[in-house]
């Protein structure tokens, strides 16, 4: 024992350390509170740095503290974002027979015909943006809030934990199949750390409870199959991974050159029969009416943490005398139009025959669609962090670190964005972007040294 605490003391004072960060993170702060947030933040990003040097090759050590990172939060109420409630209430309607996506919360409270659990709590809970709209979240995501409910017992709390507790198997998942697909790309699969322990995924994922880890999971494991060969199995695991989130659906052209034309058809027909199979539960003649509307909202009416858009929109309302709201509906279907062509030149002009080069353009695709977008919040981040432990760029990786400066957004009453702090942010994503686009490769600079 002694001689272990000898060989290991700093990282295990290190992980102790963050365990203490992770528990004011989870308990004591508000998200109003920027300075603590940030300084949290930073702290626990270097210490995790320190430990993964230290033990990069303790795959017990690593995985132990992970978990115990992840616990730490097993009772608290995310605190940086509330969506959770609506989690909540869909999966309530859903225990009680009733198709979230039919109904706004507005509209259930209003008519008065359905009464279920802390329902006044819930509404309450979300922002009244959320109130007003009918639910975005796909059928799998929808499934789970309803599982977490019934495990929930009727509990704000019970069903917190449940849906944590997905979330934590579906990060414990990841890892493991990204540890595989690693050895099988020929890498350390000890870079599976730097997601598994990075402070972005368990505060957004474990803490905030987003689903963004259970999409990840689901299509790392596709992947893995699509890379041993057994790309018929992959395609119900990667049909599921859409029906948690859209994402993966933009990225499925890019597999045409890995697979060939005829393969690619059979794929694509199958992961798209698999995710028909998964909505037609929920369907009704109202449906797709309702889930284009608010998907749609993303596009041409919500703004949060923007970099290209925000510099057209200084632009065109100072020189052009542009309507902000007609601005970023005129921007959105014309990004919306963008992103597709930039993922076709990458399916068609990129040479994606190998796994390798197939997810380095799904990180690219990504990437564009985050650098363009008018809406990216720091855990929309994860999922372009999970592709990078595959590829040699490790830009998504300083992007876990600075998108921290978003947050100072929620620590004014009005919700105003600083801009000068998202400048910075975007700098210098974009600028060491370039940098391993067009100077040195990645895998030349030591800290990334494989």
């Amino acid at each position: 024992m002694q001689a272990y605490w000898r060989l290991h003391r700093y990282p295990i004072l290190f992980a102790v350390a963050c365990i203490l960060f992770y528990w004011s993170f989870a308990y004591q702060l508000v998200r109003t509170d920027f300075v603590k947030l940030f300084m949290l933040f930073g702290a626990l990003f270097y210490l995790t740095y320190k430990i993964i040097q230290f033990e990069k090759w303790n795959f017990k050590f690593l995985l132990i503290i992970g978990i115990l990172f992840r616990l730490v939060f097993l009772m608290a109420e995310p605190n940086l974002s509330q969506d959770f409630y609506r989690f909540l209430w869909d999966g309530e309607l859903i225990k009680n027979g009733i198709n979230p996506y039919l109904y706004t919360p507005d509209q259930i409270m209003e008519q008065g015909h359905v009464t279920f659990a802390n329902m006044k709590e819930l509404r309450e809970g979300m922002t009244d943006l959320n109130a007003r709209h009918y639910s975005n979240y796909p059928p799998v995501n929808q499934v789970l809030f309803a599982l977490a409910s019934v495990l929930g017992g009727g509990s704000i709390l019970g069903s917190t934990i449940a849906m944590r507790s997905i979330i934590i198997l579906a990060d414990l998942g990841a890892l493991y199949f990204g540890r595989k697909l690693l050895q099988l790309l020929n890498k350390a699969n000890n870079l599976a750390f730097w997601y598994f322990l990075n402070p972005l995924v368990i505060i957004e994922l474990t803490g905030n409870l987003h689903f963004e880890g259970v999409m990840l999971f689901f299509f790392v494991w596709a992947l893995y199959l699509i890379s041993i060969n057994k790309w018929l199995w992959a395609t119900p695991v990667y049909a599921i991974s859409i029906m948690v989130k859209l994402m993966p659906l933009l990225l499925l052209s890019i597999f045409i050159k890995y697979f060939g034309f005829k393969k690619s058809i059979a794929f694509y027909t199958l992961v798209l029969l698999g995710c028909t199979a998964l909505l037609f539960p929920f369907y009704s003649s109202v449906f797709i009416d309702n889930y284009s509307e608010t998907v749609g909202l993303w596009f041409s009416n919500f703004e949060f943490n923007a970099s290209i858009y925000n510099v057209v929109k200084k632009i065109g309302v100072t020189y052009f005398e542009a309507k902000p709201w007609e601005l970023i509906d005129a921007y959105g279907s014309f990004i919306q139009k963008v992103v597709v062509v930039i993922v076709l030149l990458l399916a068609f002009l990129r040479k994606n025959q190998k796994m390798e080069s197939l997810i380095t353009s799904m990180l690219f695709a990504l990437a564009c669609y985050y650098f363009l977008s008018t809406t990216v919040h720091p855990w929309y981040v994860v999922f372009l962090l999970g592709f990078s432990i595959f590829t040699d760029y490790r830009f998504p990786l300083l992007w876990s670190f600075t998108i921290i400066l978003s947050y100072y957004t929620y620590s004014n009453p009005n919700y105003t964005e600083n801009l000068g702090l998202l400048a910075i942010e975007y700098l210098l994503v974009i600028g060491f972007f370039i940098y391993e686009m067009i100077g040195s490769r990645p895998k030349k600079l030591y800290f990334f040294k494989k």
